[in-house]
């Protein structure tokens, strides 16, 4: 009956978990003027693109390839790190939001340095953009784990 608790618990802390991720990682980007300014100029290149695209006959396929794209990335981004960490957690038997935080936001901002791999330039400009990219998802991983945190060990007795 405990188990059936805590997945309840769980299974709840990481509904709100994630969302949460998702608002602030949004939030972060719209306020950081960098990120805000890179974020419209793509917004317009693509729409015009993409209306371009279908004027010239290129069906609404390709929309649907890069909706499963985003919605791909999303996942990784923002449901993987919280659900590993939780099952992390839960297995050490972790009481410590903090501890949510820190290895969810870790692992949410070193999710594009893993994937990217050994390649890619070392430019000082590069580094610049990449180390604001892996602040805001540390940002995003961080509140996210935090809810989780503060959730699932709420009701947790100092024993279990």
């Amino acid at each position: 009956m405990r188990l059936l608790g805590r997945l309840i618990w769980a299974c709840l802390a990481l509904c709100l978990a994630i969302p949460c991720g998702g608002l602030v990682l949004v939030a972060v980007i719209l306020l950081d003027p960098v990120s805000s300014e890179v974020l419209t100029r793509l917004g317009l290149f693509g729409f015009l693109q993409g209306m371009t695209d279908l004027a010239s006959g290129i069906g609404p396929d390709a929309l649907l390839v890069l909706a499963a794209g985003i919605a791909r990335a999303g996942f990784i981004l923002l449901v993987l790190p919280p659900v590993v960490m939780a099952l992390i957690g839960e297995a050490m038997g972790l009481r410590n939001a903090l501890a949510y935080a820190l290895g969810t936001g870790i692992s949410t901002a070193l999710i594009p340095w893993l994937m990217r791999g050994a390649s890619g330039s070392a430019a000082t400009h590069h580094l610049v953009v990449e180390g604001r990219v892996t602040a805001l998802l540390f940002l995003a991983g961080a509140a996210a784990g935090l809810v989780y945190g503060w959730i699932a060990i709420r009701d947790r007795p100092a024993g279990a």
